[in-house]
């Protein structure tokens, strides 16, 4: 059987415009699918398949991505995507919902499930705590992979080549679908980037991307069933890290998913899909 179409919409939040896509019915519990830093909301297609017989599933892409617009001030932290997804929220007139959130979208989650505790249902968070984005290799690796960034590429092969180069193990599908999603065709008969790459990580260099949010405060603060997910793999998110979460916080547990790095979705997308649909079904309950 064919995976199901979502609808595309857009909508205006915070003097900009939002893109936003939609499956499943609107009368079923909502799911928010929150992206990572360098992403876009159709990386959640696969799950998004999934979830759509039993649930609304909505998937932005987040300001400076995909076609959401660009913020001239740059203003890309963590505190500015939770008044964004209230926002969004509050347009799309959604009172309770689940979360899900990879890396900068797992930060966006946990600190939307602290302030705002009456409306999140359930939260899956991908392979992001308290820490990662500035005590671990991995932060350090993705500031490398940043700075390194082409402003733009000759071709579709040499787009295939940059995310193969920064990731060597994402499968196939993983792949193309990164080609299809994160550039578009230039002006000059190049390859331009879909998201505001200098202004990311401009925002990131010498501070915590995270801004004011302090995530061992979001985490003791939680009042939602909350599932973290690393990947076995991962250089981000250390399983230390996830122990000292669930001992601090009741309603936290955490599970470890074998060959999967940071991007456990693309990684493993069958074992990930499991978890996060047989946790949703546990929370809404």
């Amino acid at each position: 059987m064919a995976a199901p179409t979502p609808s595309s919409h857009l909508v205006p939040v915070d003097d900009l415009t939002y893109h936003y896509l939609r499956w499943g019915e609107a009368d079923r519990p909502a799911v928010l699918l929150l992206h990572g830093l360098r992403s876009y909301a159709a990386t959640w297609a696969p799950l998004a398949a999934e979830l759509s017989g039993t649930h609304q599933v909505i998937a932005p892409d987040l300001r400076g991505r995909g076609r959401s617009s660009w913020d001239p001030a740059r203003n890309y932290f963590t505190s500015t995507y939770v008044r964004d997804v209230a926002a969004l929220a509050e347009s799309l007139g959604l009172d309770r919902f689940s979360i899900v959130g990879h890396s900068l979208g797992g930060a966006v989650g946990y600190a939307y499930a602290a302030r705002h505790p009456a409306q999140v249902d359930a939260l899956i968070v991908e392979d992001i705590g308290p820490g990662s984005s500035t005590e671990t290799a991995g932060a350090g690796r993705i500031l490398r992979e940043i700075g390194r960034t082409p402003d733009s590429f000759d071709s579709l092969d040499d787009v295939r080549a940059y995310w193969r180069g920064i990731r060597p193990g994402i499968t196939a599908e993983a792949l193309e679908s990164r080609i299809e999603h994160t550039v578009h065709p230039g002006a000059g008969g190049n390859w331009e980037w879909t998201l505001d790459m200098a202004g990311i990580g401009a925002a990131r260099r010498g501070e915590d991307p995270a801004g004011p949010v302090d995530l061992w405060a979001a985490v003791d603060q939680l009042r939602c069933p909350t599932l973290v997910i690393r990947g076995d793999r991962s250089d981000f998110l250390s399983a230390e890290t996830c122990v000292r979460m669930a001992r601090r916080q009741p309603r936290l547990r955490w599970a470890e998913v074998p060959a999967a790095g940071h991007y456990v979705h693309d990684d493993n997308p069958g074992e990930f899909t499991r978890l996060v649909t047989e946790f949703l079904d546990r929370g809404e309950r």
